[in-house]
C-alpha cells in the first residue's frame, strides 16, 4: 500500500463501520525524512463489540414468561381464560389481568418483589428476580424493544461486561427504591434496568463530553426525553420510584463504566515511533472527580437504602411529599391503592418516541453518527400489580413503572 504524505493510525474498526462512535484523532505530521509507514492495529478503548448479552437478556425474559404462564396455568385455576386454545398457557381473564398473562399470585410465588417477604421472609433475592418477570405480552414487549434499541447500541460501544453491570445493578437500583416508597404491592418488570440504561446514555455523554460533536442539541434531547418520561409516572397506577431509583443508579454507574480516555492520550499511546508527541493524560481531571464522587454516592446510597429497607423503614414517613413523585390526584382519578378504590380508573398506556440521536464524533469533519435512530423509550415498565386490589372484585390493580 502506498504511503501518504501525512501518515495515520486507522483503526481498523473504521474501516469496517462508518458509524464509530469514536475515533481517535489523527497523528502529528514525524520529522522529515523520518519512515511513514501506515500501521493498522486495533484501538481497544474505542474497538466495536459484537452485542451479544442484550439478546440473552431478552431471551432469558422470554423464556421466564413463557415459564410463568406454564406455573400460572389457567385452565385449571379460573373459570373463564383468554385463548383457551393455548392449554394451560392461556391468559387470566381481561378484568383480571389486561395485559395478557398471569395471575398476580402466580408472579408472587415466580419472585415478584413483595416487601413484607423481603423484610420478615428474608427473601432479599425479590430486588432481583422481580426485574425479570412480566405482567403480560404487553408489558414484555414494551420492555424488550426498549431493551433492543437502548442496549444494543451501549453493548456494541462498550462491551458486555459494563452493559451487563449497568443493566442489573441499574434494576436492584429500581426495586430497592420501589421497595422503600411503595410496600403495598408487588412489583414484577426491567424498567428500572431500562431506565438506568438511559441514565448511564446521559452520564456517559457528560463525562466524555470533549470528545462528541454536537453534544449540546444531544444533552438537551435526552433531557427533553427523561422529562417526558418521568412525567408519565405522575399518572396513576404508574411506580415513578423503580423509574427514578433505575435512573439515578444507571447515572451514577455511567460515570464510573462508561468513562473513555481522551483522543490525545489514545494517538499518543498508539503512535508509531519516531512521532513527535507531548504528554497527555487518559482521563481529565473533571472525569476523576466525577468518577470518585460517583463511586462514592452509589456505594453509600445502595447501602443505607438496602439498610433502611431491611430494618422495614417505609421511606414515606420521612418525606411528606414524596407520593406525589409516582401519582398526582385529580378530579379524574385517586392515587390511593387501598381496596376501597378498586374501581379506580385504570391506565395502561404504551408511548412511542422517536429520538433523534444527533451524537457524533468530531475528527477532521467525520460525523459519523448524524444519522437518526429511532428509540422506544422504556416509559411504562414495569408493572406493579396491586394485590389487594385483585382480592376486591378479583381485579387486576396494576402500576406502571
Amino acid at each position: 500500500m502506498a504511503t501518504d504524505s501525512t501518515p495515520r493510525i486507522p483503526n481498523r474498526a473504521n474501516s469496517r463501520r462508518s458509524s464509530n462512535l469514536i475515533h481517535p484523532v489523527d497523528v502529528e505530521t514525524p520529522p522529515v525524512g523520518t519512515p511513514s509507514p501506515i500501521i493498522y492495529r486495533e484501538i481497544k478503548h474505542f474497538k466495536k463489540w459484537i452485542p451479544w448479552l442484550i439478546p440473552a437478556f431478552i431471551v432469558a425474559n422470554t423464556v421466564m414468561f413463557i415459564i410463568t404462564m406454564y406455573v400460572n396455568n389457567c385452565p385449571k385455576n379460573s373459570v373463564s381464560c383468554i385463548a383457551d386454545f393455548l392449554g394451560r398457557f392461556s391468559f387470566q381473564p381481561f378484568k383480571e389481568n389486561p395485559l395478557l398473562g398471569p395471575s398476580s399470585a402466580t408472579l408472587q410465588k415466580m419472585g415478584a418483589l413483595d416487601v413484607k417477604k423481603v423484610i420478615d421472609g428474608h427473601q432479599g433475592w425479590r430486588l432481583i428476580t422481580c426485574n425479570w418477570l412480566h405482567g403480560g405480552v404487553f408489558h414484555l414487549l414494551a420492555n424488550m424493544l426498549g431493551l433492543l434499541v437502548i442496549g444494543i447500541r451501549l453493548e456494541r460501544e462498550f462491551g458486555f461486561i459494563r452493559v451487563g453491570l449497568l443493566y442489573i445493578i441499574s434494576g436492584f437500583g429500581g426495586s430497592l427504591m420501589s421497595a422503600l416508597f411503595l410496600q403495598s404491592n408487588i412489583s414484577v418488570g426491567a424498567s428500572g434496568a431500562l431506565f438506568g440504561l438511559l441514565g448511564g446514555m446521559l452520564s456517559e455523554l457528560i463525562t466524555n463530553w470533549t470528545i462528541y460533536a454536537n453534544k449540546v442539541a444531544a444533552f438537551v434531547t435526552l433531557l427533553v426525553i427523561i422529562a417526558i418520561n418521568l412525567a408519565v409516572g405522575i399518572l396513576p397506577h404508574v411506580d415513578n420510584f423503580a423509574h427514578i431509583g433505575g435512573f439515578l443508579t444507571g447515572f451514577l454507574l455511567g460515570f464510573v463504566f462508561l468513562i473513555r480516555p481522551q483522543f490525545g492520550w489514545v494517538s499518543q499511546r498508539y503512535a508509531p515511533p519516531g512521532y513527535p508527541s507531548s504528554a497527555n493524560p487518559k482521563f481529565k481531571k473533571y472525569q476523576c472527580i466525577l468518577w470518585i464522587v460517583s463511586l462514592i454516592l452509589l456505594i453509600v446510597g445502595l447501602t443505607l437504602g438496602l439498610v433502611m429497607l431491611l430494618r422495614g423503614v417505609d421511606a414515606n414517613d420521612h418525606c411528606s411529599w414524596c407520593h406525589y413523585l409516582s401519582c398526582v390526584p385529580t378530579s379524574r382519578w385517586s392515587c390511593n391503592t387501598e381496596p376501597a378504590y378498586c374501581s379506580v380508573t385504570k391506565i395502561n398506556t404504551v408511548f412511542h418516541f422517536l429520538f433523534p440521536f444527533m451524537l457524533s464524533t468530531h475528527v477532521n469533519g467525520f460525523n459519523p453518527l448524524s444519522k437518526r435512530i429511532k428509540l422506544w423509550l422504556p416509559n411504562v415498565d414495569p408493572f406493579i400489580i396491586g394485590l389487594k386490589g385483585w382480592l376486591c372484585n378479583n381485579y387486576f390493580d396494576h402500576v406502571t413503572k
